[in-house]
């Protein structure tokens, strides 16, 4: 266990970890059950954790807390991409939730079937003053890219602003063993009730993704500094 590991992260999906490990050429790759993992330095941030956790939550959830026994950060960082909602958002925008919302939980048995999703929505501390421009909202999490037709599904319940896979599962589990965490993810693809751009065209997704996390990787050092910081967490002796 690296009990002085300060970060961790996260990177979910293959289209956002090539471009991260691109970044790294002379990185060491070790691997997981789950992924690769390396480590690096960054500007005035030594020994990152950076790690593959893979696509859909529950490779999200198990790489999460895997990451959290094994090497115990401070902090958590996921970085990646979501589908952003035409006229709401915009491409290529940085998105830092403040609440994340896995949608896609249907009970029948309940009373009511809003306690379930209650139960997979977390809270996530920002501070107040963001070191970048980014938009601050609420994400909404599910296991299925979003089309026109899904978005018709939800948009009178949430009216979303971005959406994406990951995010619901690992702040839940974050949350669950108090792990400050800060989600980043930057818009690749825009959906409107008539049409989404990356539908079978996995190419424009690819391509997009490369320029969401080389440029949030370009940024990080600010937003681990300014995170870090402010948090309220206390940080370890």
């Amino acid at each position: 266990m690296h009990s002085e590991l300060n970060f961790a992260i996260l990177v979910s999906a293959n289209a956002e970890w090539g471009p991260v490990k691109e970044y790294f050429p002379t990185a060491v790759i070790n691997r997981t059950a789950y992924g690769e993992y390396f480590f690096a330095d960054l500007p005035e941030t030594n020994n990152v954790l950076f790690c593959h956790g893979g696509w859909g939550k529950v490779a999200a959830a198990a790489s999460t807390q895997f990451v959290i026994d094994h090497f115990n950060p401070e902090y958590l960082v996921n970085i990646g991409t979501c589908g952003g909602i035409e006229g709401r958002i915009r491409r290529f925008d940085v998105v830092a939730p403040d609440k994340v919302v896995i949608y896609d939980i249907y009970e029948a048995m309940a009373a009511d079937p809003n306690d379930a999703i209650r139960a997979y929505t977390t809270e996530i501390w920002l501070p107040t003053t963001l070191p970048l421009p980014a938009i601050r909202t609420t994400l909404y999490s599910g296991d299925a890219d979003l089309t026109p037709d899904r978005l018709r599904e939800i948009e009178k319940r949430y009216e979303p602003a971005a959406v994406d896979w990951e995010s619901g599962a690992i702040a839940w589990v974050a949350n669950r063993n108090r792990t400050p965490l800060l989600i980043l993810r930057g818009v690749s693809d825009l959906v409107s009730l008539k049409t989404a751009e990356a539908q079978g065209n996995e190419n424009l997704f690819q391509e997009n993704a490369r320029q969401v996390m080389r440029g949030l990787m370009a940024d990080l050092p600010k937003w681990l500094s300014a995170f870090s910081s402010a948090h309220p967490h206390n940080p370890r002796p």
